[in-house]
C-alpha cells in the first residue's frame, strides 16, 4: 500500500459567530490513477492514496473483466506518475462495452441504462445460509466508526469494510464510496478471501451500483449507516442480498431478506 496520507494540513481562516482565527485543518487528498489493461488504456479513476492495487483489482472485478486471483498475471504500479499496468492470463474482450457504458453515463447520452440493467441481469443470486445477529451488527458499525480517522479529521472520505462472524477483516477509506468498496473487493480477491460468510460495511448511501458490486462478489449482507435506494432494494430482493440501513447506535432498518438477521440476540 502507498505510504501517502489521505489528507494534508492546510492553513485556513476559521469563522465562528463573529470570532475569527487562523487554523490549520485537515483536507483530503485526491489523485488520478490511469489503468492500463493488457497494454491498452482502460480508465482514469480519481481516488485517495493507498490501496491502489486493491482498488484496480476490485474495479476490474466489479466490471466483470476479471473473476478470480488466477486471472491476474502481473501488476506494475508507478506511484509517482499515477500509472498502473495489469496483465491478465486470458484475453479480456469486454472493454468495448465497458467504454460505451461509462462514456454514456458521463455524457448523458446513449443507452447507459441498458448496459447497467444487462450487468444486473447477468448476475446470479447470492446463495448463502450465513446469518448474523443484531448485536454483531451494532458492534461492527461501532468499530467502523472508530476506525474512520480520516473522516473525523476531514469529513471528506467514505468507509468500507469486510467482516466475518467475529471481526472486521479489512477497512479502507477513500474520497469515493465506490472506490472504497472496490478496494475491499480487490483485497478479498487478491487474498482469496471467500465472501459467502461475510458482510460489507459502509458509511454512505447504498446505491444500486454498490449493490451490484457486492452481488458480483457473492457477499450476502450489506450494512450501512445511511439509506438504500429503491432500485437497490429491488435488485437485492432479486439477487438474495440482505440490506440493513441506518445502522446507528442500537438502531437499524432491515429492508430485504430479514431471514439473514438473528433478531432475538441483542
Amino acid at each position: 500500500m502507498s505510504g501517502e496520507p489521505l489528507y494534508i494540513k492546510r492553513k485556513t481562516i476559521f469563522y465562528d459567530k463573529g470570532n475569527i482565527e487562523d487554523k490549520e485543518v485537515a483536507v483530503v487528498t485526491e489523485k488520478p490513477l490511469t489503468i492500463y489493461l493488457n497494454h491498452n488504456e482502460l480508465a482514469t479513476l480519481i481516488c485517495s492514496p493507498g490501496g491502489i492495487p486493491e482498488l484496480t483489482i476490485g474495479f476490474l472485478f466489479s466490471e466483470g473483466l476479471i473473476q478470480q486471483r488466477s486471472d491476474i498475471e502481473d501488476i506494475r504500479y508507478r506511484e509517482d506518475e499515477g500509472l498502473l499496468w495489469i496483465e491478465t492470463t486470458n484475453h479480456v474482450n469486454r472493454t468495448d462495452n465497458f467504454l460505451r457504458r461509462h462514456i454514456a453515463s458521463c455524457c448523458g447520452k446513449g443507452r447507459a441504462g441498458l448496459y447497467f440493467i444487462n450487468d444486473a441481469r447477468q448476475l446470479q443470486p447470492v446463495v448463502s445460509d450465513w446469518r448474523l445477529s443484531v448485536a454483531l451488527i451494532i458492534a461492527f458499525m461501532a468499530e467502523l466508526e472508530k476506525r474512520a480517522e480520516s473522516f473525523r479529521l476531514t469529513g471528506g472520505v467514505h468507509s468500507a469494510a469486510l467482516a466475518d462472524e467475529s471481526q472486521i477483516i479489512i477497512h479502507f477509506e477513500d474520497i469515493g464510496r465506490h472506490n472504497a468498496v472496490d478496494k475491499v473487493l480487490g483485497y478479498a480477491l487478491l487474498n482469496e478471501i471467500y465472501p459467502h460468510n461475510k458482510c460489507l460495511l459502509l458509511s454512505g448511501r447504498i446505491a444500486s451500483e454498490i449493490l451490484i458490486k457486492a452481488a458480483r462478489g457473492k457477499i450476502p449482507v450489506i450494512i450501512s449507516r445511511a439509506a438504500p435506494t429503491e432500485l437497490t432494494l429491488e435488485l437485492a430482493e432479486e439477487l438474495g442480498l440482505c440490506i440493513v440501513g441506518f445502522a446507528r447506535g442500537e438502531r437499524l432498518n432491515i429492508y430485504t431478506h430479514p431471514e439473514r438477521i438473528i433478531l432475538n440476540q441483542v
